[in-house]
């Protein structure tokens, strides 16, 4: 297990981790999401003791890392996939990180095979792709048999095939009750992957929480109906109380509204429905509104906020979300897809 109990590192007047404390779970693939300077490769490189702390603690199963015998056998990482000589083949780099944590010569092999890098595994690493990089990156992680791996945007030069491989690897090695810790700017990989998210913002944490707690405490969610009948549909759901926006395409949506509760009071009151769908925004979407006073830089004279144009007015998915909150709804009303 990884635990951190009030990490915190300056560099001079800049503070990049503000006494961060979140433990790792075991059995799950947990995100580390941040915009960008928010201090997570910092708080990487501090678990591996690549940076020192200014106070507070980090530890792996209780140890710090430079105390642990053979670490490679405690934790693999991948931090940065160029970080090999180029003179050297990626047979020859994984048997010195081998030999130097004690781990037999064959595992080598093992991993070569395990990322696809077999047939090249001869080959200085002077000529590798990101992508080949990427994959030696990855077979030095697992070359010790970890229980705990920890990937610092793993995906980047993949193509869709090892894209693919790297997400189911890194489920299966949750499955087997491993730690998995994987930072990545791509909310729909991250989407698609992660189990549990831990989540800062100007080295502070913001959140610690399960994928689903953490998109329904972060978006708007509702319920779109769309009838042939929407005199009928709107005297029904008025009846019961029940409190209607207008959605896209003649649509309409009930914020936080029960899809079953919704789809009975249709039919008792005898409405025709051609459409009764929940609403909820994606990771990206609940990440940009929740990390939204915590980005650093902000492109196109945007304001950054979630919702917004260029300009700062609400877009179409910012109304709906701004409508839930309570704010003046300018007009415009949530889009599908946004």
């Amino acid at each position: 297990m990884i635990e951190l109990h009030e990490l915190t590192k300056r560099y001079g007047d800049t503070l990049a981790v503000d006494r961060l404390s979140f433990q790792v779970p075991q059995g799950v693939v947990t995100g580390f999401l941040g915009p960008n300077g928010a201090g997570k490769s910092t708080t990487m490189r501090m678990i591996l003791d690549l940076d020192r702390p200014t106070g507070g603690t980090v530890t792996i199963d209780g140890k710090r890392y430079g105390h642990l015998k053979e670490p490679l056998k405690y934790i693999g990482a991948l931090l940065e996939a160029k970080a090999v000589h180029p003179g050297r083949t990626a047979h020859d780099h994984l048997l010195w990180l081998a030999q130097s944590n004690r781990i037999p010569a064959a595992r080598v092999s093992e991993v070569l095979d395990l990322v696809g890098l077999t047939s090249v595994a001869r080959k200085r690493s002077r000529g590798f792709s990101l992508g080949m990089g990427q994959r030696l990156g990855i077979a030095s992680a697992l070359l010790g048999d970890p229980e705990i791996v920890m990937f610092d945007e793993p995906v980047n030069g993949l193509d869709p095939e090892g894209i693919l491989w790297i997400r189911n690897l890194m489920k299966r090695l949750a499955s087997e009750g491993r730690t998995v810790f994987v930072s990545s700017h791509l909310m729909s990989e991250m989407a698609l992957t992660a189990d549990h998210l831990v989540v800062i913002g100007r080295g502070r944490l913001l959140a610690d929480l399960s994928m689903p707690e953490f998109i329904r405490q972060n978006s708007r969610t509702a319920v779109r109906l769309r009838t042939p009948q929407p005199e009928r549909l709107l005297d029904a759901l008025d009846s019961a109380g029940i409190r209607v926006e207008g959605g896209p395409e003649g649509s309409y949506e009930v914020v936080d509204g029960d899809l079953a509760k919704l789809g009975e009071l249709a039919a008792a009151s005898g409405v025709v429905l051609h459409e009764l769908s929940p609403q909820q925004a994606s990771l990206e979407e609940a990440f940009m509104q929740m990390t939204a006073d915590s980005v650093e830089y902000h492109a196109g004279g945007s304001t950054g906020r979630p919702g917004t144009d260029a300009a700062g007015a609400p877009g179409a998915w910012g109304a709906g979300w701004q409508a839930a909150k309570g704010a003046p709804t300018p007009g415009t009303q949530p889009k599908e897809g946004d």
